[in-house]
């Protein structure tokens, strides 16, 4: 391999073990978020060796499994498993238990080789080139290509296909002539990917990406196969014989809006030897307590917990506290609600939120009260420190106060001549979601006079739908970090960005962030972080979001099973390695 990069990258590529909920997987690892801890080597962290084989799970696994299928617990229905229209972590983690990307992660999170058997990286950092193995075939026996990355980052970047995770390849990636592409000024033909020959790709970037080979292992860059896709038309990924498998397991039993999901081994997959279960069996179960009784009742091998349960389990060997990454928070429609654009009233809404007594007292799941737009625990700067390790920085804007909150409020009531107000909040349809809402929705009517938050429950797709077209007043939502670093989170509030929900501009944010991705300042990841938190501060001081809480998932896991890999960052939960004895 060439020599990587060293003054020229953007930002360290960082740690994956999630802190702050304990024992954060079943055999070491971090779960739904990759909290990066990292050294900060960026030559090293950004680039492993080009050679080196898939990890397998940080605690050794017993060689051999019963073949069995593992019964896995879903808190929300999957949403799409096509990977360039997916935009839901449950979908992400159904994709990629049947198809492989270039890279992988190991069950430290770091990106190693899958479908690209090796890589070299020019001395500018500007070309990529994977070099494909030769034993990784489609489940309907077509060699998987180098075309099938072309044809599928072309889709991801098509206007037609309108994905909401073309940013990845533009804003993030910086793939040549993505973002033209995107804006509809050149065609997708000329995206900066190219087929060498079967086997290899050549990737062009316009600025060097110091996390570029972590983006590999993300769902909207894996492949598809062109032929089979022309084939199914519409209902590419709408059922298992619209499907195509290149990895670990084939997906055999799935309609759209299924309850029940079902993978079997794939054997002719490049390292089957290395795959013990027999299958996936998925179960989406909303009700926390149904689910627990499956767990119980032996139907399910893992299982959510959250509330009072975690009282009832807690001292149960099987119990896990497992680090999420999701930040939740509440997105007030800034541009649609008039009382909303009131400053006033945003900060008297933030400070009246007791972050603490709803980790503590209603989820008790190890979740972290949250006073910043980035959350704590995932991502690391120059220095190896966490971004967000100061949770205090924001206090000014974002704190619990109720007599401070009062006072905004009471002012925001003036400004706007009105002495009362009635919001709507909308929220999933699932278990936390529900009981969260319903205590936020106590303290803002108890400490701000006048105020009545009416709940709207309804499935996360409808909820997202809203969101996206503007037809919500306020919306209890969440992120869960792409890649291991702030962007993820802070890219979102530029101007017109799909996941802006608020339909925040600022012309300033936009400057920095523009800076950050593309300017002088991404080349000098100490200015780089110092702007990004300048562009934080922006998001604060306007409160264009209200912060709630870090997910951590209280989970049991039967003590038959080890070897599942959970991150925070990506890809949550990973099952190529799992064994059920």
């Amino acid at each position: 391999m060439k020599k990587k990069l060293l003054s020229v990258m953007l930002a360290s590529a960082l740690a994956m073990s999630m802190i702050g909920c304990g024992s954060s997987a079943v055999s070491g690892v971090a779960e739904e978020a990759p909290a990066q801890s990292q050294d900060t080597d960026a030559a090293d962290a950004a680039a492993p060796a080009a050679d080196a084989a898939p990890a397998t799970d940080a605690a050794e696994a017993p060689a051999e499994g019963s073949g069995e299928d593992l019964n896995v617990m879903l808190e929300t229905p999957v949403e799409s498993l096509d990977p360039q229209q997916a935009t839901d972590g449950t979908s992400f983690e159904v994709i990629a238990d049947y198809t492989d990307g270039l890279m992988q992660m190991d069950a430290d999170g770091q990106a190693v080789n899958a479908v690209a058997e090796s890589y070299d990286i020019s001395e500018d950092g500007l070309t990529y080139t994977f070099h494909l193995r030769a034993d990784a075939n489609w489940s309907n026996g077509d060699p998987v290509t180098a075309n099938d990355f072309v044809f599928a980052w072309q889709r991801a970047v098509d206007p037609e296909i309108a994905s909401e995770y073309s940013y990845m390849l533009s804003d993030i990636g910086q793939i040549v002539n993505a973002q033209e592409i995107i804006d509809g000024t050149k065609d997708k033909s000329e995206l900066g990917v190219t087929a060498v020959d079967d086997k290899t790709l050549e990737v062009k970037l316009n600025v060097p990406v110091s996390y570029f080979l972590s983006l590999m292992y993300f769902p909207t860059f894996y492949p598809v196969n062109q032929a089979f896709y022309e084939s199914v038309g519409d209902t590419f990924a709408t059922s298992p014989e619209t499907t195509l498998s290149n990895g670990a397991f084939v997906l055999d039993d799935y309609q759209p809006a299924a309850t029940a999901i079902h993978l079997t081994k794939n054997e002719n997959y490049y390292n089957a030897a290395d795959v013990k279960l027999a299958g996936l069996n998925y179960q989406v179960i909303q009700d926390s307590q149904q689910a627990l009784m499956s767990y119980q009742n032996g139907d399910l091998d893992t299982t959510l917990v959250n509330g009072e349960q975690v009282d009832q389990v807690k001292e149960d060997p099987a119990f896990r506290a497992i680090g999420a990454g999701y930040m939740w928070y509440i997105s007030p429609n800034i541009k649609d609600v008039k009382e909303l654009d009131n400053l006033n009233i945003r900060y008297a809404i933030t400070m009246a939120l007791n972050r603490e007594a709803i980790t503590t007292d209603v989820l008790k799941d190890g979740s972290a009260p949250t006073y910043t737009s980035v959350p704590m625990d995932f991502a690391a700067g120059p220095d190896g420190s966490d971004f967000s390790a100061d949770q205090t920085m924001f206090k000014d804007y974002c704190r619990y106060d109720a007599a401070a909150a009062a006072e905004y409020w009471a002012k925001g009531l003036e400004e706007l001549g009105i002495t009362e107000l009635n919001l709507t909040m909308i929220h999933d349809a699932d278990d936390a979601p529900i009981k969260v809402a319903q205590v936020v929705k106590e303290q803002l009517e108890t400490t701000l006079p006048g105020l009545t938050v009416d709940l709207q429950q309804m499935p996360k797709k409808e909820r997202v739908e809203r969101m996206q077209e503007g037809e919500f007043e306020i919306a209890l939502t969440r992120w869960g970090p792409d890649y291991a670093d702030p962007m993820t989170y802070l890219g979102m509030w530029v101007t017109n960005n799909s996941n802006n929900y608020g339909f925040w501009s600022n012309a300033e944010y936009d400057k920095i962030i523009d800076e950050c991705t593309t300017g002088e300042t991404a080349m000098d990841p100490v200015a780089r972080w110092a702007a990004l938190y300048d562009a934080e501060k922006l998001v604060m001081e306007e409160a264009v979001i209200f912060p709630l809480y870090t997910q951590c998932n209280a989970e049991l896991i039967s003590t038959s099973v080890s070897g599942i890999e959970f991150h925070p960052v990506a890809l949550n939960r990973v099952y190529k390695n799992a064994v059920k004895n």
